[in-house]
């Protein structure tokens, strides 16, 4: 499966992004607004158009990076918050990057790259943060689809891929999601072991 950057700048370009809530995901912006520490290091991989950079990066979180494979979404990102630091707007894909973060915001890109890569995607998150840093965010809970992104699977199958890296936190169904969503996101918080 060639999921490639030309593959996601088709689908910015072709409005083919049923994923983008146009919005912060109501899950999300409830964690956010309980957040205190202004200075946490955050990543969001795969962050696309990102809302959620966005409302973090308004509400005080200067140091939030997106990475992501494609330009268009970066490009989108620039177009709405102009001040928003291009440096911490990365071009490149998440499994070559490097540093630290003190947390991840997971948000759709687990379930947009090709299911074989889970586990690594595990392995990197885990090598990405600091110590007790957290992975946190949502994943679909349903079976979507087989032959393109997004990609769904299940409660257990993830965990098989988390618990050896992580104390589990919260792994559950999402209360709060948006209606098109309901019953079909888990909320997850994890700490770094």
């Amino acid at each position: 499966m060639n999921l490639s950057e030309s593959f996601w700048n088709n689908r910015y370009l072709n409005h083919d992004t049923g994923w983008d809530l146009g919005q912060v995901s109501p899950p999300l912006k409830g964690y956010f607004d309980q957040l205190t520490d202004k200075d946490l290091k955050i990543l969001i991989p795969g962050g696309g158009n990102s809302y959620e950079a966005e409302y973090l990066f308004t509400i005080g979180f200067k140091n939030t990076s997106v990475v992501d494979l494609s330009t268009i979404a970066l490009d989108n990102i620039k177009e709405r918050v102009p001040e928003y630091p291009l440096s911490q707007l990365i071009h490149g894909d998440f499994f070559d990057l490097k540093g630290r973060f003190d947390l991840i915001i997971e948000q759709t890109f687990f379930c947009a790259i090709d299911p074989q890569l889970r586990p690594l995607y595990a392995q990197k998150s885990h090598e990405l943060l600091e110590t007790n840093g957290k992975l946190v965010g949502l994943l679909f809970d349903a079976p979507l689809n087989s032959d393109r992104p997004p990609f769904g699977g299940t409660r257990a199958e993830y965990l098989d891929y988390f618990k050896p890296l992580y104390n589990i936190g919260v792994f559950e169904t999402c209360y709060n999601s948006i209606e098109s969503r309901f019953g079909n996101e888990l909320f997850i918080k994890m700490t770094k072991v």
